[in-house]
């Protein structure tokens, strides 16, 4: 695995520690909250398991904070420029699904992902994920079908989407090539 990856693991499993113990919580009582068992929980804070997407986004949740939030603050505190070569990378053990956090700053309302989709994948991420974000999604490279809200959209190469309200939503690389595209988020 990337030296990279490696790092953001370490990182967001001590954040997802210290959001727990902030809250005063107990392994029993995110289990609770997120629907995510105390041993997977326990797992994931020793860094021994990396989460998927949809693990994340239901410990973000717990914590009222959307995946992008968790990440922000796994990913530490951002500077004005983005150099690539620091630019935080996390992939999903379950998908192969990497996201790139390209720009992100708690002072800023825009945060920019891309994401290298791997052929025939697919993740969904509930409603509560967009609950305080906007987000527009472009096509970089391959093909996406999104699914927002029941809402079925085929996006290629140069398409770009922007998301409603928040609703359950699924990425789909429905193809046997890899999908790239970014997302632009705004915190409202």
């Amino acid at each position: 695995m990337d030296t990279i990856v490696d790092d953001l693991s370490t990182r967001l499993a001590h954040r997802l520690r210290l959001e727990r113990d902030s809250r005063g919580w107990s392994l029993a009582d995110l289990a609770e909250r997120s629907g995510v068992s105390k041993a997977t929980i326990s797992k994931i804070e020793r860094a021994e398991v990396s989460p998927t997407a949809v693990v994340l986004v239901r410990l973000a949740s717990a914590f009222d904070l959307t995946l992008a939030g968790l990440m922000l603050r796994a990913e530490g505190q951002g500077g004005r420029l983005s150099r690539a070569a620091e630019q935080p990378v996390w992939r999903d053990p379950e998908t192969g699904y990497l996201r790139r956090q390209v720009f992100n700053r708690p002072d800023h309302p825009i945060e920019i992902v891309k994401v290298e989709m791997p052929a025939k994948q697919r993740v969904t991420l509930p409603a509560s994920s967009y609950a305080h974000i906007r987000q527009v999604l472009w096509v970089l490279s391959g093909t996406l079908v999104l699914i927002d809200g029941g809402e079925r959209h085929e996006l290629g190469a140069g398409d770009c989407l922007g998301f409603g309200p928040p609703a359950e939503v699924t990425f789909a690389n429905e193809s046997a090539a890899p999908c790239t595209y970014v997302v632009a988020l705004a915190r409202s």
